[in-house]
């Protein structure tokens, strides 16, 4: 029915005592809240600021929490924020998302800090090509089944558990549409990494996870079915990590699903907290025998994965591997950065510990080549390598691949919100909440992993072009420049001079 004139205040009135009521209801509220808070905060002991400034000293944690927002997106500069700077993020998604990667005017990075590499153009760049083509690698010489692969930048460990079942679903199909490889991770293998058909780097970190027995000790025959997977490829003895070196895989209890612990063959909503090494690997004697045991047990190439620390210790491996013969040094060494990433790990590991790539890949590369190592056991660099300066640099040093686990988040659409460890991730990568997962479809995330893989060789492949060189894996140290402490830049062979084998150092003097 019709409301006619008249009758309009009184229906308007009406509906502003309405709101009037409930505004001094919540204002009533309100006030209750703050007394019940004031008289918790005046009471409780644990809290200074909250005991002497009650409800107000409240707002310093709110702020706090969200200042690495607020710093992120409007006070951080292009190039100074960690662990990665907003230029290397948006390099990640723009390659991801396959969009135009060209900037204009001219470039925003500082080129005077100590330390800043640069590469060396050459005059007469590589004809005919926009880029160098990457040529086959074969990993596993002695093994009944070799791994060769022209894959240059590949997936790094993440384990099911750490990440979501649509991550792990999109890394998989967008690693075999780019013709990489994904590393699983210590967590074992589900159902999720086999599903794309991708090529596989079998994990077994330090609890053994998917390879154990009941109590926990390497089990032959569930090698063997890991290794029955065509899409197997190696498998990688982890014996640290860049971001916990000394400490094993922390899972947080909150992450432990049914299904997870089932992959696991560990308990339901227990913290997964892994030994902080291999219990039964105690000297580079029982190194060397559990690879060369995985190896003759499922026929195919294995190596191990390590953050540089001690120097001796390379020394002492290499000369033991001669004493035993070429065949039993490990396929491959996969040299992690002491400022790799992880989803949770102790702040004074994280830190403090193990040597950076800069240090310890060039250090691995000598020392391979002092004992005449290096045709034989072929490098994999990893640690905060997410553009193809950070490729390029690795490849220069020497290095045969490179593998990222935080670039591949980006491709993912990581914000870099720093909750990995909290199961609150907003973008559903490293989260089992239903809720967040929804927003990361793993049919649309694949095809960014696949571009932003073929984008990061396609440009690597462009830094050799412009050095002269027909492929990204004949790049050398002398390819490439740091500035040192006086503001001028020294050639990479200089800082770093290259160590040949006795008969090549002959053979060329």
């Amino acid at each position: 029915m019709d409301v006619l004139p008249g009758e309009t205040f009184p229906v308007v009135a009406g509906i502003m005592q309405v709101f009037a009521a409930l505004f001094v209801i919540m204002i009533g509220l309100g006030v209750i809240a703050v007394i019940v808070m004031f008289v918790i905060d005046i009471t409780q002991t644990k809290s200074a600021i909250r005991r002497n400034y009650p409800v107000v000293g409240r707002f310093r944690y709110f702020f706090e929490h969200i200042g690495e927002f607020f710093r992120q997106y409007f006070f951080a500069m292009d190039r100074e924020e960690l662990p990665f700077n907003r230029a290397q993020r948006s390099w990640a998604y723009r390659a991801a998302k396959n969009i135009d990667n060209t900037v204009g005017f001219g470039s925003t990075r500082d080129l005077r800090p100590t330390g800043t590499v640069m590469f060396v153009n050459c005059p007469f760049p590589t004809l005919g090509e926009d880029a160098a083509a990457v040529g086959d690698v074969t990993v596993g010489p002695y093994c009944r089944n070799p791994y060769t692969t022209d894959s240059l930048f590949n997936i790094s460990g993440m384990s099911y558990g750490a990440i979501s079942k649509p991550a792990i679903l999109a890394l998989s199909h967008g690693a075999k549409a780019a013709g990489c490889w994904m590393n699983t991770g210590e967590g074992g293998l589900s159902p999720y990494h086999l599903e794309g058909g991708a090529d596989i780097v079998f994990q077994i970190g330090t609890a053994k996870n998917g390879v154990r027995d009941l109590q926990g000790n390497l089990d032959d025959d569930k090698i063997r079915e890991v290794a029955a997977h065509d899409s197997v490829r190696m498998f990688e003895l982890k014996m640290s990590q860049g971001a916990k070196p000394g400490k094993g895989g922390i899972l947080p209890g909150g992450k432990v699903t049914e299904e997870i612990a089932t992959i696991r063959g560990i308990a339901v909503g227990g913290d997964a907290i892994s030994p902080n090494r291999h219990i039964d690997i105690n000297s580079n004697t029982e190194l060397l025998d559990v690879i060369n045991r995985v190896r003759d047990v499922s026929g195919k190439p294995v190596g191990f994965k390590a953050v540089i620390g001690a120097y001796g210790w390379l020394d002492n491996l290499f000369k033991e591997i001669l004493e035993r013969g070429i065949e039993s040094a490990p396929d491959f060494i996969t040299v992690d950065s002491a400022d790799g990433g992880t989803g949770a790990a102790p702040m004074p590991l994280i830190d403090d510990v193990g040597l950076p790539l800069r240090e310890s890949l060039p250090l691995l590369i000598d020392k391979l080549n002092e004992y005449g190592l290096r045709d034989r056991v072929k490098v994999i660099a990893s640690g905060k390598l997410i553009t193809p300066a950070d490729v390029a640099w690795a490849l220069c040093m020497g290095t045969d691949f490179v593998v990222s686990a935080r670039g591949f988040m980006f491709a993912l659409g990581c914000i870099q919100a720093l909750q990995c460890n909290k199961n609150t991730c907003p973008t559903g990568i490293t989260t089992h909440n239903k809720r967040l997962q929804k927003g990361l479809n793993p049919e649309d995330k694949a095809v960014r992993v696949a571009s932003y893989a073929k984008n990061m060789t396609y440009e690597v492949g462009i830094i050799a072009h412009s050095c002269g060189v027909k492929e990204p894996r004949e790049l050398r140290r002398f390819h490439a420049r740091v500035v040192g402490n006086n503001g001028l830049s020294i050639p990479l062979n200089e800082l770093h001079p290259d160590i040949q084998r006795p008969e090549k150092a002959a053979s060329t003097a």
